[in-house]
């Protein structure tokens, strides 16, 4: 087992140790229990947006699951440049569901596919290729205000599932929030008071613990299990390519957004060890995020990026080997090959979901705080630049109305909460002098943190 680090957390498994078989296979599961409802939900959303039939639809999920276990795997081995060997389980991110289901009910899900295929091979491979000058701009003040505000945004995601999902005819019933309320509270208790593998599957016990109580409620369907395939073939441009423009820079700017995210969790995930990512880390980290999402949609694959919700297990667990995660990649593929198994995943009930899902998110937020007070100094510039830019973040994730008088390309991109947070951490941290400024050399010495200092 991992010696604890310095500045990290203490680690029970680090990067490159791999667990016994049995144990790895089980944190494995956990990862990809909770990463595959919400990843999948995707699909479903966008589907019944664009009016899709029940094949095409159950095709749809089943090459998200797949793609995103070959991202995972490809995260956590690489394929010559892209990848970054780090425990980065990759899922289709909320942050497109607004673009695809719109261009895809005004313009086909050809235009959404087309237009996914051009935008992810462009921007991340740009963004990726040009970091070694880049990553200067991206110091642990920045990087450290985007795993903030991915934590903070997606809590209230976590209690939406938790109250049993957006549209639920008992959303917010005593019985939905009693089944989060189990899962979580059996996450944080196992977690806290007990040791070894049972710290370490607090999370999955949790959920089982919870998906059992459903069960025993008659509130888990298993329909969709008996109705599904055994095997799902993958089919290249069953929806067809078009281009258009607008739609086009829309994907553009969410690539852009997809890449900041991933700039955010692998920050947050080497974060355990008390780090930044290396220039290498990141760089195919990037690329991955961008090709895999292209090689996705040539086969129906909606975008890939890094799950947050992740981060947050590695950080609640203490378990960062990536050999666990290229494990739940390759589970993710027999799930989208299998779709009869998939099926039984998918059954999880979003309140069970939800319990887990909100203490992960805010491990996610409190790792990205982490990243910041071991990094940089709680002076008045360094704190106006983070409440400048979580004010902004959070205001337009909680009143996303308030931008209702932009034009529709500036709502998208400015509706995004991690890029406006990113955006404005690394505008002002540019251009206002001070130590972590790539701009400007540091004026002051060292202040102790314990006194109040003027920049």
């Amino acid at each position: 087992m991992s010696d604890n680090t310095e500045d990290g957390i203490d680690l029970a498994y680090g990067l490159e140790e791999k667990p016994p078989l049995s144990k790895s296979l089980l944190l494995a599961l956990q990862h990809v229990s909770v990463m595959i409802v919400p990843s999948t939900a995707v699909a479903f959303i966008v589907a019944g947006a664009v009016g899709l039939d029940a094949a095409s639809t159950t095709f749809l999920v089943q090459m998200v699951i797949l793609f995103a276990g070959v991202a995972t795997v490809v995260q956590a081995y690489t394929v010559g440049p892209v990848g970054a060997k780090l425990p980065i389980v990759m899922g289709t991110s909320f942050a497109f569901v607004g673009a695809m289901s719109s261009i895809g009910a005004s313009s086909g899900l050809d235009v959404v596919f087309g237009s996914i295929v051009v935008a992810a091979t462009v921007v991340p491979f740009l963004l990726g290729w040009q970091f070694k000058r880049l990553r200067s701009f991206f110091p642990p003040l920045v990087t450290g205000l985007i795993v903030v505000i991915i934590g903070l945004y997606l809590i209230p995601v976590g209690i939406q599932y938790a109250a049993g999902g957006v549209g639920a005819e008992n959303f917010g019933s005593v019985q939905n929030l009693g089944l989060a309320g189990l899962v979580l509270l059996i996450a944080v208790l196992f977690n806290l008071l007990l040791r070894g593998v049972w710290r370490m599957l607090s999370i999955i016990i949790g959920i089982v613990v919870g998906y059992v109580a459903a069960i025993a409620m008659g509130v888990v369907d298993f329909g969709p299990v008996a109705s599904a395939a055994w095997i799902a073939v993958p089919t290249p441009g069953r929806f067809g390519f078009s281009i258009e423009v607008v739609p086009l820079v829309t994907f553009a700017f969410l690539f852009l957004v997809s890449g900041m995210e991933t700039i955010g969790d692998m920050s947050g995930i080497t974060a355990a060890e008390g780090r930044n990512p290396t220039e290498e880390e990141f760089r195919g980290g990037i690329f991955a995020d961008g090709f895999i999402s292209a090689l996705g949609a040539v086969f129906g694959s909606f975008p890939q990026t890094s799950f947050s919700q992740n981060v947050g297990i590695i950080n609640f667990t203490g378990v960062m080997s990536r050999h666990i995660v290229g494990i739940g990649g390759g589970i993710l593929i027999v799930l989208g090959l299998v779709p009869k198994i998939g099926a039984v995943v998918t059954t999880i009930p979003s309140a069970v979901f939800g319990g887990a899902v909100l203490i992960m998110v805010g491990m996610v937020a409190a790792s990205g705080m982490r990243l910041l007070f071991l990094n940089i100094e709680m002076n008045r510039r360094n704190m106006v630049i983070i409440a400048t830019a979580l004010s902004l973040g959070l205001g337009v994730a909680t009143v996303p109305e308030a931008l209702s008088g932009l034009p529709s390309a500036a709502r998208t991109f400015f509706g995004e909460p991690v890029i406006v947070t990113g955006v404005v951490g690394l505008v002002l941290n540019t251009f206002v002098p001070g130590e972590s400024s790539p701009l400007f050399d540091r004026t002051d010495a060292a202040t102790p943190l314990s006194e109040p200092v003027d920049d």
